[in-house]
């Protein structure tokens, strides 16, 4: 799509958007890190001024190094799924413009927060976080999961020229485990939601999307 009608489309939300939260505007972002997070990613792709979002990563990180959503409620303990979206937005970021030396050091400490709890864990007892560790739907929206994560990690590792980190072991045997023996994964069911058209293959059947994320950290684990 040509840079100018992109563009346009940014001014155009710049002038008519505004965030039901306190009539923010539209560029500036919103309270809500999943949000903020892809308010961030689109606005890198329309050509808008997004650094204040990018900022804004850097001001609401919680001291265990990740993100919550709650925050604004007052929590202070991070949240596997607003971490997971917040690292998505600031790769974006950093994928874009190269960020700063702050949005670098909350990507690491984000990444720091899953990568203490091998993507999986609860960091307090050890145990599972959540069933939806484990769950393969597509597309992943703001759900955390062990694919979603390790997704993540090998864009990040790409653009770093970093190793895999050896303690996303067992989420990778977890992926490996789901693999059919044809080679492909299948779709458990995206997040219920209202959409325009489907993306993805059907609950119970191969998916695409699926498959082609799998594989990709796979390859890059074993590579």
């Amino acid at each position: 799509m040509d840079a100018s009608v992109l563009r346009g489309t940014a001014e155009l939300l710049a002038e008519n958007s505004r965030w039901e939260y306190h009539d923010l505007p539209y560029w500036g972002g919103e309270v809500d890190c999943c949000i903020n997070a892809w308010t961030l990613a689109n606005g890198l792709w329309l050509g808008a001024d997004v650094r204040g979002i990018a900022d804004w990563f850097v001001e609401h990180r919680l001291p265990d190094g990740g993100w919550n959503c709650a925050w604004v409620e007052g929590s202070t303990r991070s949240s596997f799924h607003s971490t997971i979206n917040s690292l998505k937005g600031l790769l974006a970021y950093h994928q874009a413009t190269g960020g700063t030396e702050a949005t670098r050091a909350a990507q690491r400490t984000g990444e720091e927060y899953l990568l203490e709890r091998k993507l999986l864990h609860r960091l307090s007892t050890g145990e599972r976080v959540g069933e939806w560790v484990n769950h393969f739907g597509y597309p992943f929206r703001w759900l955390y999961s062990a694919l979603n994560a390790a997704s993540y990690f090998r864009e990040a590792s790409l653009l770093d020229g970093t190793a895999p980190d050896p303690r996303m072991a067992e989420a990778i045997e977890l992926i490996r485990a789901a693999r059919r023996p044809d080679g492909r994964w299948l779709q458990e069911g995206p997040l219920r939601g209202e959409v325009w058209f489907e993306i993805d293959a059907p609950v119970g059947e191969p998916s695409k999307w699926l498959t082609l994320h799998a594989t990709r950290v796979l390859a890059w684990r074993e590579s």
